[in-house]
């Protein structure tokens, strides 16, 4: 997980792991990044929806992308200094 200020070991490894709770450290975040960037591995799968919608209810738009797309996009959107966080499932 990546923050502006800091990264933290995610223990997520698979889509099944991919929870609102296993998001709570950015959902707990006494401010809420606007975007959250999450990459759902190496390849492009399907977001869930379910998930998308459980963020939204906390202020937080999720851009799901594979991991790869996800580290590029988190970078440009930091550089153009916006609110944004990333919860990337690691590749091999």
């Amino acid at each position: 997980m990546i923050f502006p200020d800091k990264t933290m070991q995610w223990p997520v490894t698979a889509l099944s792991d991919m929870t609102l709770a296993a998001l709570e450290p950015v959902t707990a975040l006494e401010s809420v990044p606007d975007i959250l960037v999450v990459g759902c591995g190496e390849k492009f799968v399907p977001p869930l929806v379910k998930l998308k919608d459980q963020l939204r209810d906390c202020g937080i738009v999720m851009e799901w992308m594979d991991t790869g797309a996800a580290c590029r996009t988190f970078n440009v959107l930091l550089s153009e200094a916006r609110h944004v966080a990333a919860a990337l499932i690691a590749v091999k």
